[in-house]
């Protein structure tokens, strides 16, 4: 490793974020990083693409034409240019393939925020954080920005992973009509009750109208996390600060009689927003 200054880096994901939805959106803040990308999550739902994530590993670009094996170890090597350090490769992650361990070793203080249940201090994604928290509310991203620190002190270097339960089901609605989701509302605490576990019928829920306000939910939401992007933007260290935005995976409004993520194999669901760079 050398002896440069290292950037703090911010990593942002929008959970359940669909690529269109966030083509659709708004979005002045995160624009000033650059074009935004499609790329491809590793995965289905939050749990295991977080936990590629602890790996290193965030959603690919499905090149063609090159061997699979060399597509992990270019990503590997990208977090030179994310910290501004020299001398990372796949190497550096072993044997625990662990980015937070990673960066405590490059002298990063790794602090992470996490909206969703299934990412709880319990868990195998929270293991080697220097600061580990779930919120206590799954649309708490205003509350985590404030948290943030980016000095100039060149003696303090920060790595922040959010969460954001804002983009995910049910997109900051507040409707009571909607069915309950797993994971979300607090399900496990209420296993017992037998109206937590009354879902709609399909032909019920699954209407049009329905389908278009929680897509157009999600694409306000995606505009509100822009927003406290900026307030992010605004304390970050000029010419230090790194930042990443993007999602664990998609979601399904109805499209060919599907709905949410999980156990889905399905286009939109792996299709997520990519963006990363400092401030132009």
């Amino acid at each position: 490793m050398d002896d440069t200054v290292a950037n703090h880096i911010v990593c942002i994901v929008m959970d359940s974020c669909r690529f269109d939805s966030f083509q659709a959106a708004h979005t002045p803040n995160i624009d000033r990083l650059g074009e935004v990308q499609k790329r491809y999550s590793y995965a289905s739902w939050t749990a295991p693409s977080h936990n590629t994530f602890a790996m290193g590993l965030l959603p690919h670009a499905n090149p063609t034409k090159i061997l699979a094996s060399e597509v992990y170890k270019d990503e590997y090597t990208d977090w030179e240019m994310r910290t501004g350090i020299s001398g990372i490769d796949f190497k550096t992650f072993l044997p625990h393939l662990s980015l937070p361990k990673v960066l405590a070793t490059l002298g990063y203080t790794a602090t992470a925020r996490v909206s969703m249940p299934v990412l709880n201090p319990s868990t195998t994604f929270a293991r080697d954080w220097d600061d580990y928290r779930l919120m206590p509310d799954h649309n708490m991203f205003k509350e985590m920005a404030e948290e943030v620190k980016l000095p100039e002190d060149e003696d303090e270097t920060n790595f922040y992973f959010f969460n954001l339960g804002e983009t995910h089901y049910p997109y900051m609605l507040k409707d009571e009509t909607l069915p309950i989701i797993s994971g979300v509302h607090g399900v496990i605490k209420k296993m017992n009750n037998a109206a937590t576990a009354q879902q709609m019928e399909w032909n019920v829920f699954m209407t049009n109208d329905r389908m278009k306000m929680l897509r157009d939910a999600q694409i306000k939401s995606v505009e509100y996390v822009d927003r406290y992007v900026g307030m992010i933007m605004d304390k970050a260290a000029k010419g230090r600060t790194h930042f990443i935005i993007t999602a664990d995976h998609g979601d399904l409004f109805g499209e060919d009689d599907f709905f949410g993520h999980g156990p889905i194999f399905h286009e939109k669901v792996f299709e997520v927003p990519f963006v990363e760079g400092k401030l132009k």
